[in-house]
Formats: structure tokens, sequence, C-alpha cells
């Protein structure tokens, strides 16, 4: 690329990385975390989950195939996983600055430029990532011209600074969903819409608990869950009733929150399409699309929750159920995006609970 910026990533460590700027050239402080998936940079960079952080792509080319156009579905994207970039910056080995796709409809950096993002290239992201692998995640900063505090992102309410502000409704289906947006990712909406459902999507610290719903779902969403109290609060009024919750990621954590049980900050986190997970009681597992930074601690349950899923890699809790009532979640993605779709079924459990339970109080 010719005529690039040099550009440094400084981590907490006091690690320094020289690099050419390719986005926007400005500064940018946050979590610098890893994710090995090779491609879906688009769904990654518009994941709500991301916001505050550094991404590092350990796949060696990115942006060969641009960024595609928008493209409307129900009123919500149909192809981002919300209205805007949410990561601080972005690092990767090789940027493609020439890209071809049926689809593309503009380059990688002009769309981090477009949303004031910082990308830097020509870095070793395989010694970055040995780094971030042995030391854990850190505070980073991208640097420009001018230079910017450390900030770490997870004391922040960074769900609060996601989450919309007012209540929306979505689809006419025969099952009236709830859906508790700390973050969401666009195609859970996509994989509810598909399944006949109306779904009305409300703030994170919205009291859900006075409306009229079938179902209860959590959504994901980025940074520490204790910080979201009021979802934990009317999450503990829900989990003392029998309608049945579902919860994704961060909305795990929160669940196990509410039940009663702790969390815990990972190491350097799952983020990745390619996670293998195991089905508890089984010889059964799954590949799976991730990306979170904390996790239940089972150990702290109450008696009445077991974990759901197993992470194979490291043996972490990817999920968790009530041994009597239809609460369950999982860590991971089941409506992936970008990633495999082994789990999306997860989605026809839930629903196929809510119908039990209305059918059962009729």
């Amino acid at each position: 690329m010719e005529n690039a910026k040099s550009v440094k990533l400084i981590l907490e460590d006091g690690t320094e990385i020289q690099g050419q700027s390719f986005g926007a050239f400005t500064s940018a402080a946050g979590e610098v975390v890893f994710s090995t998936a090779m491609t879906g940079y688009p769904e990654n960079l518009t994941d709500p989950s991301f916001a505050g952080q550094i991404l590092v792509l350990t796949y060696p080319m990115v942006g060969n195939y641009g960024v595609p156009g928008e493209e409307l579905y129900e009123s919500i994207s149909k192809i981002f996983e919300s209205d805007k970039i949410h990561i601080a910056g972005l690092v990767v080995n090789y940027y493609s600055e020439e890209h071809s796709h049926w689809n593309a409809a503009k380059s990688l950096g002009d769309w981090l430029k477009e949303y004031n993002i910082p990308g830097i290239f020509g870095v070793d992201t395989r010694m970055l990532t040995k780094i971030l692998r042995e030391k854990g995640a850190m505070l980073g900063k991208i640097v420009a011209e001018e230079d910017v505090e450390l900030h770490d992102p997870n004391q922040d309410n960074l769900v609060a600074q996601v989450s919309p502000t007012e209540v929306k409704h979505y689809g006419n289906g025969q099952h009236k969903i709830v859906l508790v947006d700390c973050g969401t990712k666009t195609n859970i909406i996509r994989c509810f819409l598909q399944r006949d459902v109306e779904l009305i999507r409300v703030p994170w610290d919205y009291d859900f608990t006075q409306l009229d719903y079938d179902g209860l779902f959590l959504s994901n969403g980025p940074g520490d869950p204790k910080m979201c109290t009021a979802t934990i609060q009317h999450l503990q009024t829900a989990l003392g009733q029998d309608k049945p919750i579902f919860g994704i990621c961060l909305g795990s954590q929160l669940m196990g929150l509410a039940a009663g049980g702790d969390t815990f900050k990972l190491k350097y986190g799952h983020r990745s399409h390619n996670q293998p997970v195991k089905l508890t009681g089984t010889q059964r597992s799954y590949i799976t699309s991730q990306n979170h930074g904390f996790a239940v601690d089972t150990a702290t349950l109450p008696a009445e929750w077991d974990m759901l899923f197993e992470n194979l890699n490291d043996g972490t809790c990817e999920g968790i159920k009530h041994k009597t009532k239809p609460f369950f979640s999982t860590q991971f993605h089941p409506e992936a995006a970008g990633g495999p779709e082994d789990t999306e079924y997860l989605f026809d459990d839930f629903l196929k609970a809510v119908a039990e339970h209305k059918g059962a109080t009729k």
C-alpha cells in the first residue's frame, strides 16, 4: 500500500509494534483481543460485543473481499450485525488494498474511515497472538500523530452504550417474545422472524416484567455482565415464574448471575468460528461461533442448575439450564453470522418450550 503512514500498537506491558495505517489515521485505546476466524470481518466488526476492543485478526490476509453494500430485511440489516462498526481499532498482518467480490461495495479501509476507526497492518499477528495467549488480553492503543491514554473498556457500562433507548416491534407471529437487547446481533432477530414470532425488542434496563409475553430472550453484548444490575434484577423476577427463557453469550452470564451464581473474566476469551463444545451428559459435540471475554463459574450455581454445554478446549461453561423449569442459555452463538450454523436448532427448542408452556397454561 503506497504512501501509508506509520503508526504504532502499544500494549500495557510496554510492547511496541510498528506498522502502517489503513482506515482512519487517528489514535484509539481499548482492550486488545484476538480472533482466529478466517472470514466474516463485516459481521465481526459490526458485532456490538466487540465494543471498546482493539481486534487482532490472526488470518494473514484481510480485506481481499471488501465490504458488501447494505440491504434491509424487515427494517433491519440483512448483512451486518448492527448499524455501525463497534471495534475501537483493527490489527492485521497483510491488508489487501485491492478487493474483489461480487457484492463488494467498498474497501475495508474506506469502511473504517467512515466510522473514524484506525487500522494497522504490517504486524506479525502470530507473534502478537502468542503474547496475548501467554499474558492474556491486555490494554493497548493504536497511536497515530497524537498519543492517547490507555483505557479499560470493562470499567464502562458498555451495554448501556450499545443498547437501544426505545422499544421496537417486529413481526406478527403466533408467539410473543421479548428480546432484552444488551447489544444484540441482527442475525438473532432474523432467526426469530424466520420462525413466525412477534418480537418486542427492549433496552437493557427496561422493566420487561410488566409486559405480556410468551417467552423471554436475553441477547449477547459487550463488557462485564455485572454492570447490568437493572437487567439482573428484572431477570430475577422472571426466574421466579415459569415462562421459557433463552439466553445467548452475555445473556448466559446474566442468567447465571440472576440465578445466584458468579462470573469470571477469561484469560484471553473465546473469539473464533471454530470453538468445540460438548452437550453435557452426551458424547455429542458441536463447532460453534463465539465472542466473549467472561464466563459463568458453574461451581457457584445453585443446586437446581446444571451446565448445559462445556468448552472442549478449556472446560469452561458454554451454557446452563434449570433442572425443572424451561430456562437455558448458551455462551456461544447458535445464530452464527459468521460461522457454523450447527446449533441454530436451539431457537426451535426454545419456541417449542414456549408453545408447550402456552398450551399447559390455557
